[in-house]
């Protein structure tokens, strides 16, 4: 930056001019604006700084603000939070470092692995780091019109299901929960929609037949609050022949009870599944004390923040999933263990996702200095980086997971 440059310069400067001491003074002023400060806990963090998110309204937006309040009002930092509709447009300002954080969903896991919207000559596999997530009551699900006919996901054969163009998270978790009552997009009457928001107003509209979200997403209550209402499809527990089929389209969705949600209450609980959501993410070369610090304010601050959103309740320090699909920040490690909370077979886990990420690297690499070079056509180019990628996580004792566009 121009001002920390003029910072170094004038601190060796001698002006006696009253127009040299004019400039030395804006020059200072300007340098304690821009520069880390520390607060009164001794947590130091940056004057401002930049997240993306969610869209407006959705939950993942609400507790990225309500943590940002907390910023402001504990450190004197501006956290800017820049909504984006799809998860391209949430990574790619991390990725040119437009922002220092994303408060992103499982697209974080996509975009590690250079899967669906991430399979291309402008992204491929990222290496991506955790800082924290929020666990919290919610699920993950596809709700569908109260007072209608589709009682369980199986009855969803030749409804109007939507996908959402640009956004893989949305549409692999559907078609993870459509596996577990053994239905395909070839089941269904795929409905192409240009957003999340899209999504949610063709479902209240009478549209399309089912709709997926966070349980505690703002978009929901519209629904709840309409004459039909709102019923969220059971994933049931006991039945492993349908989180068999689940985790061989998506292995991230786990097995949870919510009891926060449109039309869910401790009284009446959804059984279903979920992810971390949101998930803070940052890139490896993330400046390590930067990280460190911003995960002891958030636990610190949490108290402050923790009712911003229902679902805010899930960054609670002992709801953190330390062993999940993509590495951990070593800031984010420093401030666990410290704690007393990393543990030798985290440390293991951990190792284990750094050298898959480590395969990925070498997969893109080779790919882009060969077959990848040579061809022009997209699904062709689509379709060979996928072979690549499952040849070397294969070679290398990893599961694939997704071998085809």
């Amino acid at each position: 930056m121009q001002v920390r440059d003029s910072c170094a310069m004038n601190a060796s400067l001698r002006l006696h001019t009253r127009v040299g001491l004019a400039w030395t003074l804006v020059v200072t002023l300007l340098c304690f604006a821009v520069s880390a400060q520390t607060s009164e806990s001794g947590i130091k963090l940056p004057r401002a700084m930049a997240w993306s998110a969610y869209n407006l309204g959705t939950t993942g937006y609400n507790q990225a603000v309500g943590i940002a309040k907390m910023l402001k009002d504990n450190h004197r930092v501006t956290l800017r939070v820049i909504p984006g509709k799809n998860d391209v447009s949430r990574l790619l300002p991390l990725k040119v470092n437009r922002v220092q954080f994303s408060a992103n969903g499982v697209s974080t896991y996509f975009a590690q692995e250079g899967v669906f919207q991430f399979s291309n000559p402008r992204f491929g596999p990222m290496p991506l780091r955790l800082v924290m997530m929020s666990l919290g009551l919610s699920n993950q699900g596809i709700a569908v019109a109260g007072d209608g006919d589709i009682l369980k996901i199986s009855d969803l054969k030749n409804k109007r299901v939507p996908y959402v163009l640009g956004a893989p998270a949305l549409n692999v978790s559907t078609a993870g929960i459509l596996a577990c009552g053994g239905l395909t997009w070839n089941d269904v009457e795929r409905v192409e929609l240009p957003g999340y928001g899209a999504m949610w107003n063709a479902m209240v509209a009478g549209q399309i037949d089912t709709a997926y979200a966070t349980t505690v997403s703002g978009p929901t209550r519209r629904l709840e609050a309409a004459p039909s209402g709102i019923r969220w499809l059971t994933m049931p527990h006991g039945d492993s022949a349908c989180w068999q089929r689940v985790h061989r389209v998506a292995p991230y969705l786990q097995p949870n009870i919510a009891t926060r949600g449109a039309g869910i209450s401790d009284a009446q609980p959804h059984e279903g599944g979920t992810y971390p959501y949101p998930i803070l993410t940052t890139l490896a070369s993330q400046d390590e004390s930067l990280v460190t610090a911003l995960t002891r304010a958030m636990h610190e601050g949490y108290a402050q923040y923790k009712d911003a959103d229902p679902g805010s309740i899930g960054w609670q320090i002992d709801r953190q999933q330390f062993q999940w699909l993509v590495p951990y920040h070593p800031g984010a490690i420093e401030y666990f263990r410290s704690l007393g909370l990393w543990t030798e077979a985290m440390d293991a886990h951990q190792a284990q996702l750094l050298r898959r990420q480590v395969v990925l690297a070498r997969a893109w690499q080779a790919f882009n200095r060969g077959t990848g070079a040579v061809l022009n056509d997209d699904k062709a180019w689509d379709l060979a980086w996928m072979q690549t990628r499952a040849q070397y996580l294969n070679q290398a004792g990893f599961d694939p997971v997704w071998r085809t566009p």
